[in-house]
């Protein structure tokens, strides 16, 4: 299994090596991809450096500020014309861990999606304050009932897509970015019948650098949100001929053992109604 993390950067200088080389040390079937929006920072030029030693490490340098949502399409497209049988995205800034990489990929071996998530049992958020944290559950909730989706976390950017998700919801015709773009990527999955899990994750806030998300970003994701629901009574996302019958759940369990097994296309079962 081969699988590719995507990471999104602008002006992230002070973390991108440091956090490629963690991501890198988690387990040998990773790759990285560095998609840089020309960060007048230099982020591109030291990735491209170091990925003259390390060849595991790749850079795509994009024009200018293109957004969080086609820089994730820039990922899946490298990905998939590079043969790689999972997809991860993550932040830039240590807020995702790399420790939780393996247990991701454990549980890659199983499902189509999976969610590093702060809201199930385990899992949460570090130096946030209360406001944010309020914040951040509304939204979530908010998400979760206009969706229909069982998916606590659907803002985590934190994800494992297998191919077989991305070769059959068209992630490219999601015209959203950043946590639009999440969030209907979490509608798109679920409505098409594949599996999701989320695992619990600690997100911890940016040890370095300035946050990219403001108020503009939160009420846009939330207007993008209603439009989504109020479509999804009209027509369902482009799914596969026969698409698979799973259900979604929260892992809730400790990681499974270290079995090496590929990622897409293994332990379904049949799809129940989602638990009340």
């Amino acid at each position: 299994m081969r699988a590719l993390v995507v990471l999104p950067t602008y002006n992230e200088a002070e973390n991108v090596i440091p956090l490629a080389v963690d991501v890198l040390a988690q387990d040998e079937r990773l790759d990285v991809l560095v998609v840089d929006d020309n960060s007048p920072d230099g982020t591109g030029d030291l990735v491209a450096a170091a990925s003259r030693e390390q060849p595991r490490l790749s850079l795509l340098r994009r024009a200018g500020k293109l957004g969080l949502g086609t820089a994730y399409l820039a990922g899946f497209r490298h990905a998939l014309d590079h043969g790689y049988d999972c997809t991860l995205t993550m932040d830039c800034d240590y807020s995702h861990h790399p420790r939780h990489l393996p247990h991701m990929l454990e549980v890659a071996a199983e499902v189509d999606l999976v969610i590093g998530s702060r809201y199930v049992a385990g899992g949460g958020v570090a130096n946030w304050p209360l406001r944010r944290r309020l914040l951040s559950r509304f939204a979530n909730l908010y998400t979760r009932v206009l969706l229909r989706v069982p998916v606590r976390d659907c803002t985590s950017g934190f994800r494992c897509y297998s191919r077989a998700v991305l070769e059959g919801i068209d992630p490219f015709g999601v015209r959203a970015s950043g946590y639009s773009f999440l969030e209907e990527m979490v509608w798109r999955v679920h409505h098409a019948g594949y599996s999701i899990r989320e695992i619990p994750i600690v997100f911890e806030d940016r040890r370095l650098g300035v946050s990219k998300i403001d108020q503009v970003e939160i009420v846009r994701a939330a207007r993008h949100v209603l439009t989504t629901a109020l479509r999804r009574r009209h027509r369902t996302p482009r799914t596969r001929v026969t698409p698979p019958q799973h259900r979604s759940s929260a892992d809730r369990r400790p990681p499974p053992p270290a079995a090496r097994r590929q990622c897409a296309g293994s332990g379904r079962t049949p799809r129940r109604a989602p638990d009340r």
